[in-house]
């Protein structure tokens, strides 16, 4: 839980509230979420929202520290506000072409005299598949078991209270820049707040976006965002592939920009408001006004001829989707399709071109992992998609852990917090 605070609610001074922040740390926008989940109603209560456009970040990357630090106080400070609560720590987001990901594999012997899996044979096998040949200037981030494997026998999802004497993991473990992570931490640290967890982006969104039998039957989630594109491919319910590529949003900006010899502002703007990515599908060829620079006149520019810049950078990058899906051997077993996500997913035509790249169906997706209540109209969007998935990767965890952390003893402490990574990744299978 990210904050524990007293309750704004008619009540009582000493009841206390449950509270999930999740940042979303963009190329193109900044996201801070402020949620509540209520037990009895089962609902994720939207307490408060602070977004601003991105600053000091490239391809997902800090490249100005200041600049970052500053657009996070500026989120940081519009959240609280809505929601009147003073935010201590986050569940920061991660993305860019930076992320890799590997396949490994652990073997260990059962420790126990009965020769029964216990939750500590689990954590050696999985700190076993972590000893792989990775760079030094590489970080593990997560690492997602893939299947576990006892005396020869495989496709086992939950091995614990099992019988046998030796057992082995397929592993997905995904890595990250470890100066591109340290330069987040900084930055969220440096305005005042903690940072509790990090998470890879597309995992996040999937938790808002994608559901179980999506997820059981086999889908692709690209998430187009400012800088990067990034990929989450899933199976049976699991993870199996994780991609991301430096061709999103900012690029279709850019080529407006050069196209119509405008500033970058109004490029992004003509590119929310009249924006088409699908040639085919534009019924009515409407005129709007390009502002002149520098004293010229407007410019009347017709859709199609916008679309014509616009649409063949989409097929780009769904080109680079599709190499990437074809890459991981998924590609002919996803029943489910596509799902796109991100804030460079809501131009017009969109599902109609990526159906026809992908020659599968296609559709967008939008936070719906729980019922929703409070600000619900602010994050039914595909660019809240991230941000609403923190929180949710956050909830899922905290479901899962029955222990509270308040009444750990000093002394147990340090035991829970190295071993408490494994713990996530043990049920990482059943959150998602």
């Amino acid at each position: 839980m990210a904050i524990l605070t007293p309750s704004r609610n008619n009540g009582s001074s000493q009841s206390k509230q449950k509270v999930i922040v999740g940042l979303d740390i963009g190329t193109s926008k900044f996201c801070c979420l402020v949620a509540s989940p209520d037990e009895k109603t089962k609902k994720l209560d939207i307490l408060g929202i602070g977004i601003s456009e991105a600053e000091g970040l490239f391809r997902g990357v800090v490249v100005k520290i200041d600049n970052t630090v500053k657009t996070i106080q500026k989120v940081i400070a519009e959240a609280e506000q809505q929601s009147g609560l003073q935010i201590k720590e986050v569940i920061v987001g991660i993305a860019g072409d930076h992320i890799e990901s590997y396949q490994s594999r652990g073997i260990v012997g059962i420790s126990n005299i009965n020769k029964e899996v216990s939750e500590n044979d689990v954590e050696r096998l999985l700190e076993e598949s972590c000893k792989i040949a990775i760079p030094s200037d590489r970080r593990i981030l997560h690492v997602i078991p893939q299947d576990y494997i006892i005396d020869g026998q495989d496709g086992i999802i939950d091995p614990i209270g099992m019988s046998g004497v030796r057992m082995e993991a397929n592993v997905h473990i995904v890595t990250g820049l470890i100066t591109a992570i340290q330069n987040i931490y900084k930055c969220v640290e440096r305005s005042g707040i903690r940072v509790k967890d990090i998470v890879l982006e597309p995992l996040a969104s999937s938790h808002a976006v994608l559901d179980s039998d999506e997820k059981e039957v086999g889908v692709a989630l690209i998430d187009i965002g400012g800088g990067t594109t990034d990929i989450a491919i899933f199976e049976e319910g699991i993870v199996r592939f994780t991609s991301g590529f430096g061709i999103a949003g900012k690029q279709v900006t850019y080529d407006i920009k050069t196209g119509l010899g405008i500033i970058p502002s109004q490029a992004e703007k003509i590119k929310r408001e009249y924006g088409h990515a699908y040639m085919n599908n534009i019924m009515h060829d409407d005129l709007f006004m390009v502002p002149g620079i520098g004293g010229r006149k407007p410019m009347e520019i017709t859709k199609s001829y916008l679309c014509r810049i616009i649409q063949p950078r989409y097929e780009e990058i769904f080109e680079f989707a599709l190499s990437e899906i074809r890459r991981s051997g998924y590609s002919g077993r996803l029943g489910a399709g596509i799902v796109l996500t991100g804030g460079s997913a809501l131009v017009g035509g969109i599902e109609e071109l990526a159906q026809e790249v992908f020659g599968m169906p296609v559709k967008i997706g939008i936070p719906s992992g729980v019922t929703y209540s409070g600000l619900v109209q602010e994050v039914e969007n595909p660019m809240y998609s991230t941000a609403v998935g923190l929180v949710l990767h956050e909830l899922k965890g905290m479901a899962r852990d029955s222990a509270p952390d308040d009444d750990d003893e000093p002394l147990q402490s340090e035991k829970k917090n190295k071993m408490s990574f494994f713990k996530k990744v043990r049920n990482y299978l059943e959150e998602l």
